[in-house]
């Protein structure tokens, strides 16, 4: 919202010698957002007059219409005799009154006006367009003035050039402020002196024999007004004055009825709507858009309405979109003489649908879904009906007719104890403080300690104590809310679900990953890529009301398409080794999904309450991922680096797993989006908690990923599920450090190719004993040696006693023992034997 200082001080007096910064700083502190404050002007120096164009004399020969034209400029130029002007524009004729600007006059930007020879002619000064004087972007011809204006008028003060307008943001909850009326109440409260309300007018009352209305949805339509204005001339001008404050709040002249609209909502707050009253085909009725209804709008673009659209009809159909925009077809036009004045109160709801269905957003619906104050529609009727007459020419009338249809509300009462506003700000506020700032706002206060609240009509978002509380605290000041930290209860630190998601953050970084944080937002497009069935789970996503993207509307049930675009955006910028994870909760939702509860704000919910609205919310399980691709182990002058593969990725499932204490197992598996002969899934005990290996080709084509791409996700709610029956987490115990030495035994066992690496290790491990200190797989063959269908396995096998130095056929023993479980468990058969 735009205000120019000049038209706020006709609501109020404010005091000599203030500034629209002044003013800003005040308005700041009663919590607006005053974006910034426009000096219009402050480069335009004078002698800036009134002309009159006495002669004009075409000049030829040129590629472009020149005209040498004699202004009369009275005292201005000194002289008293005409100024010689040299002038590119048309729009002028002999006795027109101008603007111009003489030498030694500066326009706005720096140019300097002197006496210059052009065209074969001395040009003494210019005569102005409304772009060069600051008014707009119109350069299309010069201003033409009034008959009235007097030649060497001062045409600064005149066209109203220098004043100050202060950009506010208005938040949605302020929707008053988005009109004269509004902003002016806050400068009287913060300069405490009293409000000229613009509203206060004398309205007939209502009668049976203005232009006929229907209102068919009361809920869409909470009032509409009507007042008829005939016998407008529909060539009169807006007055320059009109015209400059609509300007200055940021919109373009039109015509004087138009003007007139604009120029009430902006000092009201409340939208217009001016109809050609020879276009109007039987009564205006509003109601709810019919299938295939169309509707031309004014800006010329045929509209397929829905079903939910408020709409204004007549006869003839659709003629407006209900505080949006009109149709076209009972446009005011160049003919129009006689209008009929809309005044209405729409839904707000209703209004911001129709506005977003339609990508027609307008300075109406800006407001209208604000919210309304529907008391001013009769004020803001009876001001447009009062300009159309006074501006209109000598036949404009106002019609005696007053149409008004009401669907009244019962008014809002909220109960509030006079000291709320103290505790929640930590101030002590006085009764009569606080009764007084709420009257400041507009309210009825009734009641002593306990008090009954009826807020203003203009202020829809008035609704309960704590709104109340605000208004009290923002009239008395921020700034004299003391700052206080909350203290810290002592002794608590982390949970141990804290310190385990921080353990294994700390376990990956540690390893070579990079942690990334993903928006966790995901479409079905990626789930096409991923390959995944139509049936598989992850395809179940809970979806959003309102996304930040329509090709993204639904919550991540995976964090691999996340990881995966950050890793292709890095591998974009040139960094062709990319090792990152990421830690964060995925979304199923679930099979019954009941309403979230709504919790209350005066309180802590209970238990109860707080139960209820975990059950409306979809499951999250907490899931850690790693994406690499690139080398792992990077080149240099010691030689070559090594690729990253698909055991890198589980290797890293076996890292987060050391980094929670448990042990996970590995065994080949499909599972998409992973290769089919290069994916491990992985487990605890019996549980499958994630997979990891190496991405399938088609997915890394259709996400344009490098070859050989890998990944690794687990469940960490799966992966810790033994330890959260223990607490949380498990105790690292620091093991035995024998001083004796170590016995080492190397096996080679042949197996058919099927049999996991897994369950061979876990029957060489039980069969070892107590023994064996660690078992490590160091090569895999497969060939013409061993056979087709067979692969051979070799592990090296650790041996070491507490309290002896092992003998050589107490380790070859243990080794035996090993050997002959995995014979019996997998079918192994000793290599060489």
């Amino acid at each position: 919202m735009r205000v120019p200082l000049s038209w706020l001080r006709e609501y109020v007096d404010l005091p000599a010698g203030v500034s629209g910064r002044d003013v800003a700083e005040k308005l700041v502190g009663l919590g607006l957002e005053v974006e910034t404050v426009d000096q219009l002007g402050s480069d335009l120096k004078g002698p800036l007059v009134v002309g009159h164009v006495l002669e004009i004399e075409e000049l030829t020969g040129f590629k472009k219409p020149i005209r040498f034209c004699k202004v009369d400029v009275g005292d201005a130029n000194g002289t008293g005799e005409p100024q010689q002007i040299v002038c590119g524009a048309t729009n002028f004729d002999v006795d027109d009154k101008v603007v111009v600007i003489l030498p030694g006059g500066v326009l706005p930007g720096g140019f300097e006006i002197a006496a210059r020879k052009t065209y074969g002619k001395t040009s003494e000064g210019m005569i102005c367009s409304a772009r060069e004087l600051g008014m707009g972007d119109d350069h299309s011809g010069i201003i033409v003035l009034p008959v009235q204006a007097e030649p060497g008028t001062d045409a600064i003060e005149l066209l109203g050039l220098v004043d100050e307008v202060l950009d506010i943001a208005v938040t949605p909850d302020r929707g008053y402020c988005l009109s004269m009326r509004g902003v002016a109440r806050e400068a009287a409260i913060a300069y405490g002196i009293p409000l000229r309300d613009p509203a206060l007018l004398d309205v007939p009352g209502v009668n049976t024999y203005g232009y006929p209305v229907v209102v068919d949805d009361t809920d869409g339509c909470r009032r509409f007004v009507a007042r008829t204005v005939i016998g407008v001339d529909p060539t009169a001008p807006s007055p320059l004055w009109l015209q400059r404050r609509v300007q200055m709040a940021g919109m373009r002249p039109i015509s004087l009825a138009v003007d007139i609209t604009n120029y009430v909502m902006l000092e009201l707050g409340q939208p217009l709507h001016a109809y050609d009253r020879s276009r109007l085909q039987g009564p205006i009725t509003v109601r709810r858009a019919r299938d295939g209804e169309k509707l031309t709008t004014l800006d010329g673009v045929e509209r397929v309405l829905d079903p939910e659209d408020l709409l204004i009809t007549d006869d003839s159909g659709p003629i407006g979109l209900a505080g949006v925009m009109g149709g076209a077809t009972t446009e005011i036009g160049l003919a129009t003489g006689d209008i009929v004045i809309e005044a209405a109160n729409f839904d707000p709801v209703s209004i911001a649908r129709t506005a977003r269905r339609h990508k027609l957003g307008s300075e109406a619906s800006r407001r209208f879904e604000r919210g309304v104050d529907p008391e001013a529609a009769r004020a803001a009727a009876q001001r447009a009906v009062d300009l159309l007459v006074l501006l209109g020419g000598e036949g404009a009338v106002a019609e005696a007719g007053v149409t008004e249809i009401d669907a009244p509300r019962e008014p809002v009462r909220i109960g509030m104890a006079v000291d709320h506003p103290g505790n929640v700000a930590g101030v002590a506020y006085s009764a009569e403080t606080v009764a007084q700032r709420l009257q400041d706002v507009g309210c009825t206060v009734e009641g002593i300690d306990a008090l009954t609240v009826t807020p203003p009509t203009w202020r829809p978002d008035l609704t309960d104590p704590n709104d109340l509380a605000e208004e009290v605290i923002r009239l008395e000041g921020y700034d004299a809310v003391p700052s206080t930290l909350p203290q810290a209860p002592a002794g608590r630190g982390l949970t141990a679900t804290q310190r385990l998601r921080r353990r294994i953050g700390r376990a990956l970084a540690g390893d070579g990953y990079s942690e990334v944080l993903n928006y966790p937002f995901v479409g079905d497009a990626v789930f096409e890529s991923f390959g995944l069935d139509a049936a598989d789970p992850r395809r179940i996503t809970v979806k959003l009301v309102n996304p930040i993207s329509d090709e993204e509307p639904a919550l991540r049930t995976t964090l691999l398409p996340g990881l995966l675009a950050a890793l292709r955006r890095n591998v974009g910028r040139g960094n062709s080794d990319v090792a990152l994870f990421e830690a964060g909760l995925v979304f199923h939702p679930k099979t019954e999904r009941p309403i979230a509860p709504r919790l209350p704000v005066d309180r802590r919910p209970t238990g109860a309450e707080l139960e209820e609205l975990a059950a409306a919310l979809p499951d999250q399980p907490y899931h850690v991922a790693v994406v690499l691709t690139g080398e792992r182990e990077p080149s240099g002058w010691w030689g070559n680096g090594r690729a990253a593969g698909w055991a890198d990725a589980v290797e890293a499932a076996r890292v987060v797993g050391a980094a929670v204490g448990v042990d996970v197992t590995v065994r080949q598996a499909q599972y998409a989006p992973w290769h089919p002969g290069r994916c491990a899934e992985i487990l605890v005990g019996d549980t499958v908690v994630g997979h990891a290996g190496e991405l399938h080709p088609r997915v890394v084509k259709a996400l344009q990923l490098p070859e050989r791409t890998c990944a690794m996700e687990l469940d960490v709610a799966l992966l810790t599920a033994e330890l959260a029956e223990l607490g949380g987490e498990r105790l690292a115990l620091a093991g035995h450090i024998s001083s004796f030495p170590v016995a080492t035994q190397d096996v080679a066992l042949i197996v058919d190719a099927s049999v996991p690496a897994a369950d061979v290790e876990g029957a060489l491990r039980d069969g070892a004993g107590e023994l064996l200190e660690s078992l490590r797989l160091f090569d895999v063959f497969t060939g013409e040696q061993i056979g087709a269908g067979k692969k051979s396995l070799a592990y090296a096998l650790r041996f070491r006693a507490a309290d002896r130095t092992l003998t050589a056929e107490e380790s070859t023993a243990a080794r035996d023992a090993a050997v002959a479980l995995a014979a019996e468990r997998t079918g192994a058969v000793l290599r060489g034997a």
